[in-house]
């Protein structure tokens, strides 16, 4: 088995979750209380916290230096990620091999936004120089035109039907019924899935992740140094893809394909060791894509997996909802959810939706759009403390 790096994840907090803050609520409180969590939950003191990554869309003009100070934190490790759906993943890694070199004891790695539903519009009509000179002039409505043209590529070339991505939704919202944190948990039917109205076609309501204000954090340490109630979560391994095909692909395969192989090599085991799935989930047919990547649709039959894997079989696959039926707390910090429920199936604190006996976990990110789809990717292997 491989060895992977010497670091474990020991302690996960998150804020609460909404759609639409009250007076008073913004990005640093909801950064705030996800960190305090994070501190209880891992027992530690905020003096025993050396290492330091963030990400958010809203936190400007502070940087991470000044959320230091904020905090009343001094660091010897400092680290920003602005990738958008992969930067919770790329900064994983960062903090893992922190931890692993002696670069720092303990580091907290949090994320949140709280944008507000008119200030993501206003993020995503200026995502980058890509979005602002090329495709918001043409009105293209933000990430959701873009990935409706992916997912009708994705139909066509798999013979996929609209209520093949209904099983995820409805899947993910029974799931959520089951999380406190969620912002959706009312029961969704097939029936409401695709009489919900269009957004952009064939993408509907409940194929598009809800904007919410939130933070999400964790704490990494060495395994041998962690403490406190709960068992560590080591990480096997953490890989990452960017710009893996400069756009010039139909945007149904991932970044992931570049390294897949690389890491469950690395970690010592392969698909079929996996009892709980946290894939990055801003749209559907994302998700279904990033899981053939991973080689865990092993026949590629896309819709005979979201039928019969996920719908009928109920397949651990984000397991807290998603962000679909838990919300998208304004891009980077919806990474930080997945890797958060993996290690909260692992450590065996899941609540009603625990995974019983779950070992293993993988969770992926995947975002920043460019003219096409997203142009990074990444994914970590983690395994519970035997």
């Amino acid at each position: 088995m491989g060895q992977g790096l010497e670091a474990a994840i020991v302690a996960v907090g998150q804020s609460r979750y909404v759609r639409r803050p009250e007076p008073g609520e913004t990005t640093h409180t909801f950064i705030r209380d996800a960190i305090l969590a994070a501190l209880a939950d891992a027992g530690m003191a905020a003096s025993e916290i050396d290492g330091l990554a963030v990400t958010s869309f809203s936190l400007a003009p502070d940087v991470a230096i000044d959320l230091a100070w904020r905090l009343g934190l001094s660091l010897r490790w400092l680290h920003q990620d602005t990738n958008g759906g992969s930067s919770a993943m790329n900064m994983l890694g960062h903090a893992a091999r922190g931890v692993h070199c002696g670069a720092a004891r303990n580091i907290l790695v949090v994320a949140g936004d709280a944008t507000g539903l008119a200030g993501y519009a206003k993020i995503a009509a200026n995502y980058n120089r890509a979005t602002s000179d090329h495709l918001a002039p043409l009105g293209h409505g933000g990430p959701n035109g873009v990935y409706s043209l992916v997912t009708t590529r994705q139909m066509k070339a798999y013979g996929l039907e609209k209520s093949d991505y209904g099983h995820m939704a409805i899947a993910q919202r029974d799931w959520a019924a089951k999380n406190p944190f969620a912002v959706y948990r009312d029961p969704l039917t097939m029936d409401a899935y695709l009489a919900a109205p269009m957004v952009a076609d064939p993408l509907t309501r409940y194929d598009c992740v809800p904007v919410v204000a939130g933070a999400q954090a964790i704490i990494l340490t060495r395994p041998d140094a962690a403490r406190g109630p709960h068992a560590p979560v080591h990480i096997r391994a953490v890989r990452n893809s960017f710009n893996f095909d400069n756009q010039r692909g139909d945007g149904l395969r991932t970044g992931i394909s570049t390294f897949a192989d690389d890491l469950w090599e690395a970690a010592g085991f392969g698909p079929d060791a996996i009892d709980v799935a946290s894939i990055y989930d801003d749209y559907p047919a994302m998700v279904l894509a990033q899981l053939l990547d991973l080689g865990m649709i092993p026949d590629g039959d896309l819709g005979r997996f979201a039928r019969e894997a996920i719908g009928r079989d109920r397949r651990p696959i984000n397991t807290w909802g998603g962000m679909m039926s838990a919300g998208q707390p304004g891009g980077p910090a919806g990474g930080l959810n997945g890797i958060s429920e993996a290690v909260l199936q692992l450590q065996g604190r899941a609540g009603a939706r625990q995974v019983a006996g779950a070992r293993r976990a993988v969770a992926t990110g995947y975002g920043m759009t460019l003219y096409r789809y997203g142009g990074t990717a990444a994914a970590a292997l983690l395994e519970r403390a035997s």
